[in-house]
């Protein structure tokens, strides 16, 4: 493989919007969405006892909900440098709202499956709000900024999604928390069709449908055998190996279709540089370390009776999810400054060694039955992933992205933040699952399942020193 780096190149001018009505709007874009990924943390319970479910089929919900966000974030960013992004962004909206009505009125477990695969459909919103600002914010400490202002979003709405969302479920029922989802993609529908500008790529003039059919069916085939894989014991292996002969082969038609095409959805010589390849590993290995531990064994280990501390949905959000969330929201402005000022490189590493610093920490505490450590652990993460690492990652898709094809890089890193967050819940579950102690008083299974998560942040690590210096989207001292 070539490890040419594919520096940042500066982004066509601006429309001449203002910065912050754009900005609000991007930010309601971004809220709509966070919704839908940590809102029904708290809430998952709720479900489980509603619909008289196991925790695994809730669980493979939410995978599905992050499996549909991955597929649809290969293509959609494209397809908004082609048509427009304020079209494509508000349509995703749109889907999302439909979504989340039918995920209210669920009285089945396929039902709501069907709602999150629909809501799933704005699985690029945080990457097309980036690339819609840097049309408009060329200069590199006030992109970081903004980037990480927009950006701190995804790790959490200050707590309030989470604190929302465990109230509802407590006192209304999980149809409650799907409505609140509701009403906010409506509103952010309107706030994108109405205030932002609509750009697109100059050299964008066609979609390559073929390709995205070919790399849909790819991803999707291996997420599915995957998820399947994390069922353990209980897999079907026969249907595996089939879904992997088959994403293997759609694989290998998408790179042919690739080379052949003169408007491809991604150009092959583009996937084999470093700033493609690396980034994209570094970003699913580290969503798969941290995800599931902030947003499902954490809340969980708090609610459980037995071997945790037998809080409610809104007392566990109280003391693990919003804390978390809120660090991440105020270190996120914070961190986008000081990676476009001393290296995103630099900044992704410390933020990684920290992940990995505060769920060790959790592992020691945990143990105590403590609701204060709980609490400053959960604070420390935020700070560590949603505040540093997350905001980093998701700009480095940016800044590493081609000019001709600005939608390209953050799509796909949008498919592997998604990817990852599904692949945490299936992998991190299988280990609770595989590793649960005869006794229901014992945490062995959460403890298991933080330490793997331990291991995976680690190979990120490890992965992120390959990612290329993104120079031109760096103070340059």
């Amino acid at each position: 493989m070539t490890t040419t780096e594919t520096p940042v190149r500066p982004a066509p001018q601006g429309s001449g919007v203002r910065i912050g009505v754009l900005v609000a709007a991007l930010l309601a874009a971004c809220f709509a969405f966070q919704l839908n990924a940590s809102m029904l943390s708290p809430a998952l319970k709720s479900i489980e006892d509603t619909l008289g479910a196991s925790s695994a089929e809730i669980g493979l919900t939410q995978t599905a909900f992050f499996t549909s966000a991955a597929l649809f974030s290969l293509f959609l960013p494209r397809l908004g440098d082609v048509i427009g992004r304020r079209k494509v962004l508000a349509g995703m909206l749109a889907l999302m709202a439909v979504g989340c009505v039918i995920a209210a009125l669920a009285t089945s477990v396929p039902m709501l499956f069907a709602g999150r695969i629909i809501q799933g459909v704005s699985g690029p919103v945080v990457p097309l709000c980036l690339i819609m600002l840097r049309v408009e914010v060329q200069e590199p400490k006030r992109y970081g900024t903004l980037l990480g202002v927009i950006t701190a979003v995804n790790g959490g709405i200050a707590g309030v999604d989470s604190l929302a969302g465990g109230y509802l479920a407590d006192h209304h029922g999980f149809g409650s928390v799907f409505w609140a989802m509701a009403a906010v993609a409506v509103l952010a529908t309107v706030a994108v069709a109405t205030l932002t500008p609509d750009t697109k790529a100059p050299a964008a003039t066609r979609m390559d449908w073929p390709g995205v059919a070919f790399l849909v069916v790819s991803v999707g085939a291996l997420l599915i055998a995957l998820n399947e894989a994390g069922k353990l014991a209980a897999a079907n292996w026969t249907l595996i190996a089939v879904l992997v002969v088959v994403s293997a082969a759609a694989f290998a038609a998408f790179w042919r279709t690739e080379n052949r095409s003169g408007h491809p959805l991604v150009a092959t010589h583009h996937l084999k540089q470093r700033a493609t390849w690396a980034t994209l590993l570094t970003t699913v290995l580290t969503m798969t370390g941290v995800f599931a531990v902030m947003n499902g064994l954490i809340p969980a280990f708090a609610q459980d009776a037995q071997a945790g501390l037998g809080m409610t949905a809104e007392q566990s959000a109280w003391w693990t999810l919003s804390p978390y969330a809120l660090a991440g929201l105020a270190m996120g402005p914070l961190a986008g400054r000081l990676a476009a000022t001393f290296g995103y490189g630099r900044i992704l590493r410390l933020g990684l060694a920290g992940s990995v610093a505060t769920v060790v920490l959790m592992l020691l505490t945990m143990h105590g039955h403590s609701r204060a450590l709980l609490l400053v652990t959960s604070v420390l993460v935020g700070i560590a992933y949603a505040g540093v690492a997350n905001i980093v990652l998701n700009g480095l898709g940016i800044v590493l992205s081609p000019r001709e094809n600005p939608g390209f890089l953050p799509g796909l890193n949008a498919g592997a933040f998604n990817l990852g967050a599904g692949l945490s819940f299936a992998v991190l579950y299988a280990v609770k699952t595989a590793t649960a102690p005869a006794d229901p008083a014992s945490a062995g299974g959460y403890t298991a399942g933080m330490i793997a998560g331990v291991v995976i942040l680690a190979a990120a690590i490890a992965t992120s020193f390959l990612i290329p210096k993104p120079v031109a989207a760096e103070a340059q001292h």
